[in-house]
């Protein structure tokens, strides 16, 4: 049989194989091996932060010449040697010279330099997303990001590094006059500090952004001033604000004043309570999801202002919100009660705080279709099951750490949720292998359940398989 297979159509076999299973297959034979190595297309590696790392890897690349995807990281509390840059850039350069036909490329192996990016562009010129590290200096010079031409997502994460530049000036202010035409579509930036510079060129530089995501940022990289911040958010539909409470309130402000695309807003971790209710009272785009992570910023008065100004908010999280009550979760629900479809109440204790307030959210939206109630540890069955009957159109529901519920809220599941196709019940301590197997074997459309392996019975197991439904630990 393996002669009668030519290459081509061991190599189509190879790639429809699940990642669970597929590695394999190279232990048949050597010709196997070298098929499998040469038709895989993605490769994720965690190295080793030493120089004999080098020729290992170099011989490792080397049998992946069709590689598209690339992943190397390193651990997170690296050695000498991976904190310099030069070993960094040996690992680039590597990279450089075996994956010609990388598109997308994920470098998490410490900071590297400009003169090792310049190799990387002329060696992988089909690069449409990079993921990098880059050591602070004042200034930060990214016109190198033009040497990337097909570049569409970037993704900078700023590491401490030698201070101030003692030429920064040199050739500085021919950069910070000038701009370029980038084709960046999503830009995610990490560690800004309040005093780095450099970055004025690559928001004048960025004018078909769609997606833009700051982390831990201290400032804007462009001296405090918003000035060319504002250039790159006309056509920008996703903004992500991540620990960031240094500069939330004048991105938001600016954001609303130049922002009419923006249909998706995460905030996590730092916020202001004023500059949150100012922006959600300026009605000058059409939001559609909100993600929130903000445990003592935000309150009834903001979901009051997003329920009177954006009625087609299909999507809304909410994460560790101790300050907000039924009355604004209620009005929020009542005036996107045509067009939700997802709502996530996690670790939120007005579940817990107000009985009833979930029967009322299910009553009110009835095209739901994805739940998350994770980490309510307090949440009983019979709270959950006043929503879930009035939310029959749930194709996901995540329940992952809620210790309260038991095998009554299987049954309730499986009356109600007839189109369910995946389940997190992940760290349930009352609902034991009786309850999962009952849930297996009575939901028709169930595909996934991500539960502790130990709670998985042989029968539960046997049914899983004959119906497709992947059980995750």
């Amino acid at each position: 049989m393996d002669k009668a297979l030519c290459d081509e159509l061991v190599q189509e076999v190879f790639q429809r194989l699940p990642p669970s299973t597929s590695s394999t297959v190279s232990l048949v034979s050597k010709r196997w091996l070298h098929l499998y190595r040469t038709s895989t297309t993605s490769l994720s590696l965690r190295l080793t932060p030493h120089y004999s790392t080098l020729p290992s890897l170099s011989s490792l690349l080397s049998h992946y010449p069709f590689l598209s995807s690339l992943s190397l990281l390193l651990p997170s509390d690296p050695t000498t040697a991976a904190k310099n840059t030069a070993f960094s850039d040996h690992l680039l350069l590597l990279v450089s010279s075996f994956c010609p036909q990388l598109r997308s490329l994920r470098f998490l192996a410490g900071p590297i330099s400009l003169s090792s990016l310049t190799s990387l562009s002329s060696s992988c010129t089909h690069l449409t997303s990079l993921c990098i590290n880059l050591s602070r200096s004042r200034p930060l010079f990214l016109m190198w990001v033009i040497k990337f031409p097909s570049l569409k997502e970037l993704s900078i994460l700023v590491c401490s590094g030698d201070g101030v530049d003692p030429n920064w000036e040199h050739g500085f202010s021919a950069e910070e006059d000038s701009a370029a035409e980038l084709g960046l579509e999503s830009l995610c930036l990490s560690g800004i500090g309040a005093g780095d510079w450099g970055f004025g060129w690559l928001w004048r530089s960025c004018r078909k952004l769609k997606k833009l995501q700051l982390k831990s940022c201290e400032g804007i990289g462009d001296g405090g001033s918003f000035s060319s911040f504002a250039m790159c958010l006309q056509g920008v539909q996703e903004l992500e604000l991540r620990t960031c409470r240094a500069i939330i309130d004048g991105v938001l402000l600016k954001v609303a004043e130049n922002c009419d695309s923006l249909t998706s807003l995460l905030v996590y971790d730092g916020g202001s309570r004023d500059g949150l209710l100012k922006f959600f009272s300026r009605r000058r785009c059409n939001l559609r999801k909100l993600d929130f992570r903000l445990p003592l910023d935000l309150n009834n008065d903001h979901l009051l202002a997003v329920a009177k100004n954006f009625r087609s908010i299909s999507s809304i999280k909410l994460q560790s919100c101790c300050l907000v009550s039924g009355e604004g979760i209620k009005a929020l629900a009542i005036a996107a009660s045509s067009g939700l479809e997802e709502l996530a109440l996690v670790n939120c204790d007005v579940v817990e705080r107000e009985p009833g307030l979930l029967a009322t959210l299910g009553q009110n939206l009835r095209q739901l279709r994805k739940l998350d109630l994770s980490y309510n540890e307090m949440l009983v069955d019979k709270e959950f099951a006043s929503m879930l009957v009035s939310c029959n159109d749930l194709v996901d529901l995540r329940l992952r750490g809620c210790g309260g519920l038991t095998y009554d809220a299987m049954v309730s599941i499986f009356k109600s949720c007839k189109r369910l196709e995946s389940v997190d019940i992940m760290h349930c301590s009352g609902i034991q292998a009786e309850a999962i197997q009952f849930l297996v074997l009575s939901c028709p459309q169930l595909r996934q359940v991500q539960v502790e392996q130990s709670k998985v019975t042989d029968a539960a197991k046997t049914w899983a398989s004959c119906k497709f439904v992947a059980a995750d630990a």
